[in-house]
């Protein structure tokens, strides 16, 4: 009767020893991935520091920095949706300051006022540093002529504008360009479905767990009947 039973039972255990620990690694990544949303929510929370051209995407991504300039009025339109102030198109803009011109992300632009006229005054920024890069295999070439783009990328947008690969996305603009609402930088935005990865890989050890236990019955009772 052991020889019967012995391929399920293995079969058994080895799949919910291995789909247990898929789970186990999940909740290990949980945990990795809480230290670096908590390590951001601190920068996030800190006081800002004058901009500076020293700063690196691996050392500096996510801290406060604070920069005083003017926009040039030359900007790109990202279009957005699912932000915390709706549709729309965030506002990339060449932002002129005396170590050189920079990114500045202003905000969310209303689809209505695409063609509304820029704020260009002096100004002080307080923001994030980003290096944001929103492209996938999916996503669409801009449209150059329509000046619509379809994600953030330093890179190809100090290009197109002819700045320094640095971002500082606002939380506070003064004085304010009427036309935009600032979309500061949080970790809401940031995904973390470890914990619900975990609960599937432990949700399917459970049915593996079931099946096995059926499958040994079966086979027992199976027995029983030739018997």
């Amino acid at each position: 009767m052991l020889r019967k039973i012995i391929f399920p039972l293995i079969l058994g255990v080895a799949g919910c020893g291995v789909l247990i620990g898929l789970g186990m690694w999940q909740m290990e990544r949980l945990a990795w991935k809480q230290e670096i949303l908590a390590d951001i929510d601190a920068r996030l929370l800190s006081g800002p520091e004058p901009f500076s051209l020293f700063v690196t995407e691996a050392i500096d991504e996510y801290s406060r920095v604070s920069v005083t300039g003017a926009p040039s009025g030359q900007e790109l339109h990202v279009l957005v949706s699912g932000t915390q102030a709706g549709t729309g198109y965030r506002v990339i803009s060449r932002f002129e300051t005396d170590l050189g011109p920079i990114l500045v992300d202003q905000g969310l632009l209303a689809l209505g006022n695409k063609d509304a006229k820029p704020l260009i005054a002096p100004m002080e920024i307080t923001g994030t540093l980003l290096w944001p890069d929103d492209q996938n295999s999916s996503t669409p070439d801009p449209d150059l002529d329509a000046n619509i783009w379809f994600a953030r990328n330093v890179e190809r947008m100090s290009e197109a504008l002819e700045t320094l690969p640095f971002l500082i996305v606002a939380t506070r603009t003064t004085p304010a360009d009427p036309r935009l609402t600032p979309l500061p930088v949080n970790t809401a935005s940031i995904k973390n479905d470890h914990l619900l990865y975990a609960v599937t890989w432990f949700s399917l050890a459970f049915v593996w767990a079931i099946m096995s236990l059926y499958l040994i019955f079966r086979t027992l009772r199976q027995r029983d009947v030739q018997d």
